[in-house]
């Protein structure tokens, strides 16, 4: 820094002498360049030996031309030249690059282009860069005196001139109408003069970026490493307290805002970070350095208020004067930062030595105030904090020799299969495992810890599975009743559906909807209503048994029995077996369907039966009596079943008769 600074300080000079001869136009004009002009190679500035003392460049066409791309062909300029040397080398400066009209001066924009550069901080004893311009004129006489000149106050009219005030005097004057480029147009921004001309600078110290620092401080930040404070007091001030603490601001607290009505003055009690205590009274309006931080307070008529951008460099402890029997109202804001907050580690080292290898950084929690670092689960408590994502670089990019060892394979997620389903539908979970790995020279994977994967996302270890709808019970539509006058019965069929609308089972049994209800006719019947339900009565009860061997399904699951076997003998006695199937009719299609036989209930028709062929007679050419040997006739179970025969005609023809059944007889 100290070659640095004799270097600026003879650039000084010579910028003060070439520009003193200009008139007030050309100090308040951009920089114009002839269609023919001379440029070093590296675009440096030199003092021209003409009489007009012009700063002027000489171009070396091969050395610095670039290929002309089409656009720049088309609107008649030459390709851009190289850029310069930065104009400083460190704190912020620029650099520039040219270009020229091939169409005389028909071209339409500019000739020249600036960037930043050297962007990282000078150190900290190397001073201000303007401050470093002032003094270079200390041995300068002005007007028949030689000053010790320091940075004048900031003038928004004139914010890159070179406004110098003489030390312990106010005595302010213009040294040189344009400051270095990089100089910063004012204290507390980024703002630079570039050839005279104050630019925008974002906190990214990139020309015309446009990032702005959040509440907190942190460039293109969203706000989350720090907290609003706000909020009123109302202190009860008495003559016997000296002073009375209202507020405590913590080191690193930015936009600190505050209002107070009724007290005599307030007093900033400011305590380092090292203990360190100092007290000022803010007695008058001004400015003032508290703790080394500097803030304004304004005293009015009857309220005081001070504020500062802050961030502090010291705990702001604010205190009140008691100033009469009044109210005291104090108001005020703030942006607290959060404590513990997230850092990004240095890089650790190459995974290679040669070949080509990878390094990775991480974030480690630490403690802004004692700038210690501490578990993470401190920063863990506040929602606010975002612990950054590691970044991943190359490295050791040269060649290996033979010998060497070989480039390593870059970390990646392993991940297990997937556990089953936590439901069979209806929407459920499923994980499975998921590890960083690395492989060795050997080509063994091992475990590693997960933020030497950070550079690829980390696969997912839970996920929905079976998100269909369960089977559900659907209900068609009721019969009509069993009857047509009075009481009676309706059915319906009820089917266990599934999401693909296909009959299949799994649905709650104690949910399913009923299948059968009574039912009324509103149509009087001409004879009293009996006490038997209808299906015990004797018709229904012969009807019920014709339907239980009826061979077709039907809209409600029943079991649907095949035909008998032929006997398994024939004669005596044997056994007869058919199949039965619990079958619904789908009526949409017509068609049968075949069910769990769950669904058709309990009542299934028998699958097996005994069967009688009649004696059987001796064997023909045999002396052996087969009746010997058959199992008597009469010890066998006889199957018979009842024969309707119908009514006999009725004994009146009128008021009431009787007709008694004909025999019933088995057969």
């Amino acid at each position: 820094m100290k070659m640095e600074s004799s270097i600026r300080c003879r650039a000084v000079l010579i910028f003060f002498v070439l520009s003193s001869v200009k008139s007030e136009e050309e100090q308040h004009h951009t920089a114009e360049f002839l269609p023919e002009f001379a440029l070093f190679p590296q675009g440096s500035f030199m003092e021209d030996a003409a009489e007009d003392q012009f700063l002027t460049y000489r171009y070396d066409d091969q050395a610095s031309r670039t290929t002309r791309s089409d656009e720049d062909r088309d609107m008649g300029w030459d390709a851009w030249g190289p850029w310069s040397d930065c104009s400083r080398t460190c704190g912020g400066g620029a650099s520039y690059s040219l270009r020229r009209c091939l169409n005389g001066e028909s071209c339409e924009g500019k000739n020249i282009r600036y960037r930043t550069c050297s962007n990282s901080d000078c150190p900290v004893d190397s001073g201000d860069f303007r401050a470093q311009q002032c003094s270079a004129h200390n041995d300068i006489k002005y007007q028949g005196a030689t000053y010790e000149w320091i940075p004048g106050p900031y003038d928004p009219l004139a914010p890159c001139a070179l406004q110098c005030q003489a030390k312990d005097r106010s005595l302010t004057v213009e040294l040189a109408p344009k400051v270095l480029d990089g100089t910063r147009c004012r204290e507390d921004a980024f703002d630079m003069c570039i050839n005279g001309v104050c630019q925008e600078v974002g906190c990214d110290r990139q020309l015309d970026s446009g990032a702005k620092e959040d509440n907190c401080g942190v460039c293109d930040g969203d706000g989350s490493t720090c907290q609003l404070v706000r909020g009123q007091a109302l202190p009860h001030l008495t003559p016997e307290q000296s002073l009375n603490t209202i507020l405590e601001v913590p080191v690193g607290s930015r936009f600190l805002r505050l209002s107070a009505k009724g007290p005599d003055f307030i007093v900033i009690e400011a305590v380092s970070l090292q203990g360190r205590r100092e007290e000022t009274s803010l007695m008058s309006t001004g400015s003032y350095v508290i703790g080394n931080t500097s803030l304004d307070f304004q005293r009015g008529t009857d309220r005081q208020t001070l504020r500062t951008s802050g961030p502090l460099h010291s705990d702001y402890i604010v205190k009140l004067k008691y100033g009469g029997p009044k109210d005291t109202v104090v108001q005020f804001l703030f942006y607290q930062p959060i404590r513990y907050q997230w850092r990004e580690t240095d890089f650790f080292p190459c995974s290679v030595t040669c070949g080509g290898g990878y390094q990775l950084n991480s974030a480690e929690c630490y403690d802004i105030r004692s700038n210690q670092t501490l578990p993470e689960h401190h920063c863990k408590s506040y929602p606010e904090n975002t612990k950054p994502t590691p970044k991943l670089k190359e490295c050791n990019m040269d060649p290996c020799k033979d010998g060497d060892e070989f480039k390593e394979v870059m970390p990646r997620w392993e991940q297990g299969p997937w556990t089953q389903c936590s439901v069979s539908c209806g929407g459920g979970w499923q994980e499975r495992s998921v590890m960083c790995v690395e492989e060795d020279s050997q080509g063994q994977f091992s475990q590693v810890e997960e933020w030497k994967c950070t550079h690829s996302p980390q696969p997912v270890t839970r996920q929905t599975c079976n998100t269909f709808s369960c089977p559900q019970w659907v209900a068609m539509e009721w019969s009509q009743c069993t009857v047509t006058c009075g009481r009676g019965l309706r059915y319906r069929v009820v089917l266990c559906i599934d999401h693909r609308g296909q009959h299949i089972g799994g649905c709650e049994t104690s949910l399913k909807p009923h299948v059968k209800e009574d039912c009324l006719v509103p149509v009087a019947c001409h004879k009293p209503r009996e006490s038997l339900p209808v299906e015990a009565k004797f018709p229904w009860l012969k009807q019920a048994q014709e339907l239980e061997e009826h061979h077709t399904a039907t809209e409600e699951p029943t079991f649907v029995p095949g035909p008998w076997s032929p006997c398994s003998t024939t004669c005596g006695v044997g056994r007869q077996t058919r199949e039965v199937k619990c079958q619904v009719l789908l009526s949409f299609t017509q068609t049968e369907v075949d069910l769990p036989e769950e669904e058709c209930g309990k009542d299934k028709p028998l699958l097996e039966r005994l069967c009688n062929q009649g004696p059987c007679n001796q064997l023909p050419g045999s002396s052996l009596d087969l009746q010997d040997h058959l199992v008597p006739f009469s010890d066998v179970e006889e199957l018979f079943i009842w024969d309707y025969r119908g009514f006999t005609s009725c004994s009146v023809s009128c008021a009431g008769g009787k007709a008694p059944p004909t025999d019933v007889k088995p057969v």
